[in-house]
């Protein structure tokens, strides 16, 4: 039998969220419903809301989320009632060319629940990113799951659904930021941080934060940053190159997503470096570099979906990591929050003091 809950609803380009009653199905083949006990207000939500992903309004916003779960449909052997998972927004098929070639991570066929999440008045819902977790309970493809150590905070765990993920994935698993390398990070907000703390686990020497509040830089430092540069009063390029005794970071991670901070990623890496693009562009956004620039520094240029994450193998890696003390994810819980709040928590996110409100439940 279908339920009723609450949800957070996105219901046309840029109105304001509303808390609607959302109806759930019961899970078919392959799906799972989940009650949903803590999800950040991540900007790809915030994007949802703005019109940047696409058109598809009604949007059921979350997506960086954990709970457990409630009941599974038939053929589902992944997880089962009762267990305590993260929700993931690329669910590995299994037999696409990338996965029978043993990179799974790089799926070309994620798959999300095939039934809908409605309105009371049948109007279907968009979850965002395949999830729509700002709700009590949602309904998900069952490879959306995946279960970690319920030891930990909901509100912990649920940030390895998207910012924190992407942010270390992108050091840890695409820059592929190694003991002694330099890494500068331009963006620090929940994303860069994330990629902070991503670089210093995996033993970068230097890791240089960029960004132009210095409210966010000094959380840079707090997570690992050797330091810091606010591209407001100075050139990042300049600044990157001195810290890196004249020949730019080995690894440049930008967690912005704006064609400018991008071509200062790119002229800020050393010679046969490594760019890593994890901050979500816009769809009108238009790249213009020298080709011979691009031939002639070599390297490599990179895009990093998700931090390129399996989440099977990196969710309770990861977990293991924050109980062991060697990474601490609480630190990127600025807030908890209720469900009719992540309006005011969007406009949050200009203020600059803010790496993740959580809705908890």
């Amino acid at each position: 039998m279908s339920q009723q809950v609450q949800g957070v609803v996105a219901p046309g380009k840029n109105e304001p969220v509303r808390v609607e009653t959302i109806i759930i199905p019961d899970p078919g083949p392959g799906e799972a419903v989940v009650k949903v006990q803590a999800c950040g207000v991540c900007h790809t939500d915030l994007h949802y809301k703005q019109g940047a992903i696409n058109d598809d309004f009604p949007f059921l916003l979350g997506h960086e989320a954990a709970g457990v779960v409630e009941s599974v449909g038939d053929g589902v052997t992944n997880v089962a009632p009762g267990d305590f998972v993260v929700l993931n927004w690329r669910a590995v098929c299994g037999s696409c060319r990338a996965c029978l070639r043993g990179r799974p991570q790089y799926c070309f066929d994620t798959h999300n629940a095939k039934q809908k999440m409605t309105l009371t008045g049948g109007t279907e819902l968009s979850p965002a990113l395949g999830i729509g977790a700002f709700a009590e309970k949602t309904l998900v493809a069952a490879g959306q799951c995946t279960k970690v150590d319920p030891a930990v905070s909901p509100a912990v765990a649920g940030l390895l659904g998207c910012g924190v993920m992407a942010g270390i994935g992108a050091a840890i698993n695409t820059g592929q930021v190694g003991r002694g390398d330099s890494v500068a990070v331009i963006g620090c907000g929940g994303v860069g941080d994330a990629a902070v703390v991503g670089a210093r686990l995996a033993g970068a020497a230097r890791i240089i934060a960029v960004d132009i509040d210095d409210r966010k830089l000094e959380t840079a430092k707090k997570m690992g940053a050797t330091h810091t540069v606010n591209s407001r009063s100075t050139d990042p390029v300049e600044a990157i190159r001195e810290l890196t005794g004249g020949f730019g970071a080995d690894v440049v991670i930008e967690a912005v997503g704006h064609p400018e901070t991008y071509r200062q990623a790119f002229y800020a890496r050393d010679l046969a470096g490594t760019v890593v693009l994890v901050g979500v562009p816009t769809p009108e956004m238009k790249l213009e570099l020298p080709l011979l620039d691009v031939f002639g520094r070599g390297g490599a240029l990179k895009s990093s979906w998700y931090g390129d994450c399996l989440p099977s193998r990196d969710f309770p890696m990861l977990i293991d990591l924050h109980q062991q003390g060697r990474i601490d994810l609480s630190a990127f819980v600025t807030e908890t929050i209720g469900l009719g709040d992540v309006e005011k928590a969007f406009a949050r996110m200009h203020e600059g003091d803010v790496l993740r409100s959580v809705v908890e439940f």
